[in-house]
C-alpha cells in the first residue's frame, strides 16, 4: 500500500459485512478466549487495567473488556468508526469507561500520559502503509510487564485461499493488487515477519491462534457433508492453535508480554 486506509468512506458497509456474519462470530470468540489468557498472565496491582484499542474500528472486543471494569483509550484514523463505536457504547451503557482518540496509530503517543498495561492493535496493519513502523510505535506504548495483543492478515492464508478457489495465475503472478475489493486487504503479512517484530520491540510471545483456519476454505458444493455453523466453530476452537491449522489462518492473533527491562 502507498497510503493508509481510512474507512470513513465505508464505516456502516464494514460494520455490517464484518462483525454482523458468521467470519465475524468465529473472529470474537476465538480472539476473546485469548483475550482472557491475557488477563490471567498479566501483573497488575489494581483491579482496572488501562488499556489501548490501537485502530480499535468499533470497539468490539474492547467493549468486552470494558464491561469487566477495565479503562479503554479507543484510538482510530477514521471519525466515522469512532462516530458509530461511541453511540454503540453508549448503548452499552460503557461511555464512562472509554476515552476517544481521533488519530492515526502513529501519533498517539502524543494522546498519552503514561503507558499503558494493555494494547490491542487488530485487524490494523495490512491497512498500512509502513505496518512495521506502526507496530513498533503502538507496542512502545506498553508499560514492562504489560500485554500487547495483535492480529493481522496472514499472508500464508490469502495464498491458500487464492489457490482453493482456483485463481492459480494471480498466485504465481505474486497476488498483484487488485482494486475491486474494498473490504479484504490486498496483502497479508508473513507471521515469521511479524513474530520477529514483535521479539525485537522487547516482547516474549506467549501465545498464537489462527483466525478462521476452516470456515473460508470450505467448497459451495451442493453434497459436501451434513454440518452446522455451530460445527465449524467447534472445529475451529478444537485446532486454531495447533500447527499446521494455525498458520492457515485467514489471520492470525498472537499475544506477547514485554519484558521486564532488567530482563
Amino acid at each position: 500500500m502507498t497510503e493508509d486506509r481510512n474507512f470513513d468512506d465505508i464505516a456502516h458497509k464494514f460494520a455490517k459485512n464484518i462483525y454482523g456474519s458468521d467470519k465475524g462470530d468465529i473472529r470474537q470468540v476465538i480472539v476473546w478466549e485469548d483475550l482472557q489468557q491475557i488477563l490471567k498472565l498479566i501483573e497488575r496491582d489494581k483491579q482496572a487495567l488501562n488499556i489501548l484499542d490501537a485502530g480499535g474500528g468499533l470497539a468490539q472486543m474492547s467493549q468486552k473488556l470494558a464491561k469487566l471494569g477495565h479503562q479503554i483509550t479507543l484510538c482510530d484514523l477514521s471519525s466515522e468508526m469512532l462516530q458509530l463505536a461511541q453511540q454503540d457504547i453508549a448503548n452499552n451503557r460503557l461511555l464512562e469507561q472509554y476515552r476517544f482518540i481521533h488519530s492515526p496509530v502513529q501519533s498517539i503517543e502524543q494522546h498519552l500520559t503514561s503507558k499503558v498495561d494493555v494494547v490491542l492493535f487488530h485487524a490494523v496493519m495490512e491497512w498500512l502503509a509502513s505496518p512495521k513502523t506502526a507496530l513498533e510505535t503502538v507496542l512502545d506504548q506498553v508499560k514492562s510487564g504489560g500485554m500487547a495483543s495483535v492480529m493481522f492478515y496472514n499472508h500464508h492464508g490469502l495464498v491458500y485461499k487464492n489457490v482453493v478457489c482456483g485463481n492459480i495465475p494471480h498466485v504465481l503472478e505474486g497476488m498483484p493488487h487488485r482494486k475491486r475489493f474494498k473490504l479484504q486487504p490486498q496483502k497479508g503479512l508473513k507471521p515469521e515477519q511479524v513474530y520477529q517484530w514483535i521479539e525485537d520491540a522487547g516482547f516474549s510471545i506467549c501465545g498464537k491462534s489462527g483466525i478462521r483456519c476452516f470456515n473460508d476454505y470450505i467448497g459451495n458444493q451442493q453434497y459436501m457433508g451434513d454440518y452446522q455453523p455451530e460445527d465449524v466453530l467447534a472445529l475451529e476452537r478444537q485446532l486454531c492453535r495447533q500447527e499446521p491449522y494455525l498458520s492457515l489462518g485467514r489471520y492470525i492473533h498472537v499475544w506477547a508480554k514485554k519484558n521486564n527491562k532488567q530482563d
